[in-house]
C-alpha cells in the first residue's frame, strides 16, 4: 500500500496523491537520484493480484517506454516493489482536455485546431515507432499550465506490424472506431477516427453518438450517419468541418491515411479556414453502407460483457474466417454459374439451392453453438474441463444494482471484484444518489475486474457545498462524501493550523456544485521542523516589510533600488527573493527591492548645428542667434555666432525631439520707382529686416 512519505526503490519519495483512475492511482513524487519531481502511477491494490490487470499495466509501460516526444507524457522507469506495480513518468501539472472542455463548454476553432495539431504530432511519433494508441480521448490528453498538450495513457496500446492488427480490446466506446466496435482490425487510421471524435467534442462540447448502453453507442458508430459539427455550431469553418468528417469516415480507406496528412490540413485550416480544400471521397462512389450483422452484434456484446476473453475471441474469429472462406467459395461458384449461363440446367439449379440451404443451416448451428458456449449454455467435459473451470472461477454473476444507493452499489460491486465507474445524470424523479442504470445487465456472467458504468441520479439544482474548513480530514471527507462529492486531498505545511485539520477547500463552502464532482481539501501538516512560512511583503514600505519579516522569524537581506513599470509601487517593495507561502529555515535573509518608479528613457544630441541656408537672404559671416529647445520646454542652447557649424554635446534629454531656431538681421537697399504715366520717380529707403528660421531635430536614445 502506498503512503505519503514512503520511498520506492530507495529513490522515489511519494509526496502527494494527484489523481486516480479505474485501475491506478497517480502520485507526485521526487526522484532523489536526479533531483527532479516526477509522477508515479501505481496499480491499485485490489488489482495487483489479478494477472489480467497486471498484464495491461505492463503493456502500458512497454508501449510508452520507447516514446520520447514533446507531445507525449514520457515514461522514465517501471518496476515492482512490495506488490506495488508502478510506472515512473514525466510530471505534467495541468488539466485534462475533458475537464477543459467541460469548463469552457466548447472551444474556439483556433484553440481546438491548435490542440489537435499538437495531439496529432504526438500520435504521429507513436505511429512512427509502430505503436497504435487505440484509446485516444479527451481524458487521455493533458494540457499543462504552460499550454503544452501531451498524450498519455497507453494502457491498451499495441505494437503495430506491417500486417493488420486484430484484438478484442476496445477503448472508450464514445471515441471508438467502427472497426474496433466490431472487434476487427485496428491500425493508425483507428487513432485518426478517435481524434476526429475528440475534435468534434472540442468544437461542439458534445460527442456525436450517445446511447443507453455501450452496445447501443457502438452500433451507432457502425451504422448511423456521422453528424456534421456545423449542425450544432454553424460558425465552424467549412475546412475544419471537412477535416472532422474525413477523420470520422466509416471506412478506414476514406479517412486520412496518416497523421502527417492530417497535420498538413489542420495547419492549412488556420491559414485558409473558409477554403474547401479537404478532399473527401464521394460516398456514391463507394459501396453502400453495410448494415450490422448478427456476427457484429455478438462480437459487440461479448466485448461489452467481457473484454478480456481473448481465447474465446480467437475461436470466434477462426469461425468467422471459415465462414468468409465459405462465402468466398460460394461467390466463386456463383461467378462460374454466370459464366456458364448458356449451359443452364434446372435440375442443377434445384440441387444448388438445396445445398445452399443446408450450408446456411449448418453455419447457423455453428454460430448458435459458439454464442451459447460463450454465454455458458453449452459445456462439455474432457480435456478442456480444467480450463473451463479456471475461466469460471474468474467470472462472477452481475448483480442487480438499479434502485440502490450509489454507495451500496459500489460496495457490492467491489466485493465481487468488479470496477464501478460513476456517471451522474440530472433526474428529479429519483432521490439523489440512486442508481438509474448499469452498463451490464444483471444475471450475466462477466470477468472479474470488468468496469461497470453506473448512471446515478443527480439533483437538477445541484448540491450546496458544505463547509469543511477547520474540520479534521476524516470529518471533512465524511461530510463531503455524504453529499455525493468526490474528495481530493492536498497536503501542505502551515504553522498556524494544527496537523490533520483542513485549511481550505475548493470550490468554496456555500457554492453549488454537481453531485459527483470533485472537492479539493487542503490539509495541514503542521509546521515543518525549523521551517517558517514566507509572508507577502509586496507593496509595503521598507519599514513595514522589515517588521513583517522579523515577526515571521526571518531577517532582511540586501535592500536595493530598481525601476518598476507599476507606478503605484514607487517607493515600495516590488520584489522579494522568496515566493509567498514557501517554507524556509528560520532566520533566512530575504532580499528586497524598492521601486524608484517606471524606467525613464533619456536622449542625447551631439551633432553640429549647421547654418540656416534654407533662408536665401542668409550670407556667411552674419551674426546669428541660435537656440535649441527640447519639446518638453527645456532650453538646451542660446548663443550668438558668425561661424557654423556650432558644436554641441547634450545628454539626459527627456524628450525625443526638439527645435533649432535661427534669428538674424538683413540689410535692404533703397528702391527707385518710376510712374509710367507721369514719368515721376520716387525712392523707397532701405533698412534692417529680421529673418527667423526653425528646424526640427530628433535626439538619439541613450
Amino acid at each position: 500500500m502506498i503512503k505519503i512519505g514512503m520511498m520506492i526503490a530507495d529513490r522515489y519519495e511519494i509526496l502527494e496523491k494527484i489523481g486516480t483512475g479505474g485501475m491506478s492511482d497517480v502520485y507526485k513524487a521526487k526522484d532523489h537520484k536526479l533531483n527532479r519531481f516526477i509522477a508515479v502511477k501505481v496499480l491499485k491494490q485490489e488489482f495487483s493480484e489479478n494477472a489480467n490487470f497486471v498484464s495491461k499495466f505492463r503493456i502500458e509501460a512497454q508501449a510508452a517506454a520507447g516514446l520520447m516526444h514533446p507531445n507525449i507524457v514520457n515514461v522514465y522507469d517501471v518496476g515492482e516493489e512490495s506488490e506495488n506495480h508502478y510506472i515512473v513518468m514525466e510530471l505534467v501539472e495541468g488539466i485534462t482536455l475533458k475537464k477543459y472542455i467541460e469548463k469552457k463548454a466548447r472551444l474556439s476553432v483556433k484553440e481546438a485546431v491548435s490542440i489537435a495539431i499538437q495531439v496529432s504530432m504526438g500520435i504521429e511519433s507513436a505511429h512512427n515507432n509502430h505503436i497504435i494508441h487505440r484509446d485516444i480521448k479527451p481524458q487521455n490528453i493533458i494540457i499543462s499550465k504552460e499550454g503544452k498538450v501531451k498524450v498519455t495513457d497507453f494502457g491498451i496500446a499495441k505494437a503495430a506490424t506491417s500486417n493488420t492488427i486484430t484484438s478484442n480490446v476496445m477503448g472508450s466506446v464514445h471515441y471508438t472506431s467502427p472497426e474496433q466496435a466490431r472487434g476487427g482490425y485496428s491500425d493508425e487510421k483507428s487513432d485518426i477516427y478517435s481524434l476526429g471524435i475528440t475534435m468534434f467534442e472540442m468544437l461542439t462540447g458534445r460527442v456525436p453518438f450517445n446511447g443507453e448502453t455501450t452496445v447501443a453507442i457502438a452500433i451507432k458508430h457502425i451504422q448511423e450517419e456521422f453528424p456534421s459539427p456545423r449542425e450544432y455550431v454553424p460558425e465552424i469553418p467549412v475546412s475544419v468541418e471537412q477535416i472532422v468528417l474525413k477523420c470520422c469516415q466509416k471506412s478506414p480507406d476514406r479517412r486520412y491515411q496518416s497523421m502527417s496528412e492530417l497535420i498538413v490540413d489542420l495547419k492549412q485550416s488556420l491559414i485558409s479556414p473558409d477554403e474547401d480544400f479537404v478532399k473527401v471521397a464521394d460516398p456514391d462512389e463507394e459501396a453502400s453502407t453495410r448494415m450490422i450483422t448478427d456476427r457484429d452484434m455478438v462480437q459487440i456484446k461479448r466485448q461489452s460483457e467481457s473484454r478480456d476473453s481473448m481465447d474465446e475471441a480467437m475461436r470466434l474469429k477462426k469461425d468467422v474466417r471459415d465462414r468468409e472462406r465459405a462465402r468466398s467459395y460460394e461467390d466463386d461458384e456463383d461467378e462460374d454459374w454466370d459464366d456458364d449461363e448458356e449451359d443452364y440446367d434446372p435440375k442443377m439449379e434445384k440441387i444448388t439451392t438445396i445445398l445452399a440451404v443446408v450450408a446456411a443451416l449448418l453455419i447457423g448451428c455453428i454460430l448458435i453453438f459458439l454464442v451459447g458456449r460463450t454465454m455458458g449454455v453449452f459445456s462439455f467435459g474432457g480435456g478442456n474441463a480444467g480450463e473451463e473451470q479456471e475461466q469460471a472461477a474468474e467470472q462472477v454473476e452481475m448483480i442487480r444494482v438499479v434502485g440502490m444507493h450509489v454507495d451500496e452499489a459500489k460496495r457490492e460491486l467491489l466485493e465481487l471484484e468488479l470496477t464501478p465507474e460513476i456517471k451522474y445524470e440530472e433526474n428529479s424523479s429519483y432521490d439523489a444518489g440512486t442508481v438509474l442504470r448499469a452498463s451490464v445487465q444483471d444475471g450475466l456472467m462477466i470477468n472479474k475486474g470488468t468496469t461497470i458504468v453506473l448512471t446515478v441520479a443527480e439533483a437538477a439544482e445541484g448540491v450546496q457545498v458544505p463547509d469543511a474548513a477547520g474540520k479534521s480530514q476524516t470529518e471533512a471527507t465524511s461530510l463531503l462524501e455524504k453529499e455525493g462529492f468526490v474528495v481530493n486531498v492536498v497536503e501542505s505545511y502551515d504553522p498556524q493550523v494544527e496537523k490533520g485539520i483542513v485549511i481550505s477547500q475548493s470550490p468554496e463552502a456555500g457554492t453549488t456544485a454537481s453531485a459527483g464532482s470533485s472537492i479539493t481539501i487542503r490539509v495541514s501538516q503542521g509546521a515543518e521542523d525549523n521551517k517558517v512560512r514566507v509572508p507577502d511583503v509586496m507593496g509595503m514600505e521598507e519599514m513595514d516589510a522589515t517588521v513583517s519579516l522579523t515577526e515571521s522569524g526571518l531577517t532582511v537581506g540586501n535592500v536595493t533600488q530598481t525601476t518598476h513599470e507599476d507606478a503605484s509601487l514607487t517607493g515600495k517593495v516590488c520584489y522579494q527573493s522568496y515566493s509567498v507561502g514557501s517554507y524556509v529555515d528560520k532566520g533566512t535573509p530575504v532580499d528586497l527591492r524598492i521601486s524608484t518608479g517606471p524606467t525613464q528613457i533619456t536622449y542625447k544630441y551631439s551633432e553640429g548645428i549647421t547654418a540656416p541656408t534654407e533662408e536665401p537672404s542668409y550670407q556667411n559671416g552674419m551674426h546669428v542667434t541660435v537656440t535649441l529647445t527640447a519639446d518638453d520646454g527645456t532650453q538646451l542652447l542660446n548663443t550668438q555666432t558668425t561661424t557654423f557649424p556650432v558644436g554641441v554635446n547634450y545628454t539626459g534629454i527627456k524628450s525625443a525631439t526638439g527645435t533649432i531656431r535661427y534669428s538674424f538681421a538683413v540689410q535692404t537697399e533703397p528702391t527707385t520707382i518710376t510712374d509710367p504715366e507721369t514719368g515721376e520717380t520716387t525712392t523707397e529707403g532701405g533698412g534692417t529686416e529680421t529673418k527667423t528660421v526653425e528646424r526640427k531635430v530628433n535626439f538619439v536614445e541613450e
